[in-house]
């Protein structure tokens, strides 16, 4: 499938976060003066869009500086600035891994965790690379039996334990065997509770001793599966968790049914780590390769004439 097509797919798919972020920014550029009623409106409308209040303040002062030096005042102009300040914004460099590598997948549970993980093994495997993943979440109801039936579905193996083992214990053995069988990739669903930080913090820091003092020879990715229908309660997550296990990437979920996909922007801007898939979909091939520049210039698609407001 070509980049274009890709492209267009996740257009086509993001829909609801394109129209509903375009259509609130243009009412206000296209109707307002360039006035401080207009940064702050304007401000206002970043923050319903889901960008989070440092993001949206971050972005109106450096669009009041720039029209400020380059004297703008087209309507169009300041659209176009607008999507400079945010592609600019998003420009993270992505963590590239090495073979063999640990990825550890955390997320809270009803993410879309483990079926994620099951569209990474399918990815990867179709890829060419040895894929084995870990039920390394034993305190969730049926996870692990979950993930077995995933699994057995895309034809990878698996290591798992009773529910209610140490899920540490679980990367421990899977760490174990991916060595033995010569994965390319250990993807290990992890426990995904947050009602207790300091338990959620323990825990992951408990498995990231066991993969540094076990996981010789790995390279470790550490992975956050996100919500994007949740808006800002996904940017609360994804600095929680960032807190407890340094993140080196994320993947957002359920952007296709969504009208807060502009959280995406706010979560690299403020943590810092890129975004590597969205789930568009419920097929394997519905977790895209995500491109935040090209997100970007999706959201800005379809503007308004170059008109020229008034002082």
């Amino acid at each position: 499938m070509s980049e274009l097509t890709l492209y267009e797919r996740m257009c086509q798919k993001l829909k609801k976060t394109k129209d509903s972020f375009i259509q609130k920014v243009e009412n206000v550029v296209y109707y307002g003066d360039l006035d401080d009623d207009f940064f702050d409106e304007l401000e206002e409308t970043f923050i319903l869009s889901d960008l989070g209040i440092e993001t949206a303040t971050k972005i109106t002062e450096t669009l009041r500086e720039q029209i400020k030096e380059t004297k703008t005042k087209a309507k169009q102009d300041v659209m176009d600035l607008l999507r400079q300040i945010m592609t600019e914004m998003v420009e993270v460099e992505k963590h590239q891994t090495e073979l063999p590598v640990i990825m550890l997948v955390v997320g809270v549970n009803g993410v879309g965790k483990t079926t994620t993980i099951a569209k990474l093994a399918q990815k990867y495997k179709d890829q060419g690379k040895k894929v084995m993943v870990a039920a390394a979440d034993t305190f969730r109801a049926a996870a692990a039996e979950q993930l077995d039936v995933w699994a057995d579905r895309v034809g990878v193996d698996i290591i798992k334990s009773v529910q209610g083992a140490d899920p540490s214990s679980v990367v421990f053995d899977a760490i174990g065997a991916a060595r033995a069988r010569g994965a390319d990739i250990l993807l290990c669903d992890t426990a995904g509770r947050l009602h207790n930080k300091v338990n959620l913090m323990k825990e992951l820091e408990k498995i990231t001793r066991v993969v540094e003092r076990e996981g010789q020879g790995f390279s470790v990715h550490n992975l956050l599966v996100l919500d994007a229908t949740t808006g800002q309660n996904a940017l609360n997550q994804a600095k929680t968790f960032n807190d407890a296990v340094h993140l080196d990437g994320i993947v957002m979920t359920k952007m296709d049914g969504t009208a807060k996909g502009g959280v995406a922007i706010a979560i690299i801007d403020e943590l810092q780590v890129p975004i590597e898939y969205v789930g568009i979909g419920e097929k394997p091939e519905d977790l895209i390769d995500f491109d935040a520049g090209e997100f970007v210039r999706m959201l800005y698609e379809g503007g308004g004439q170059n008109e020229e407001m008034e002082d």
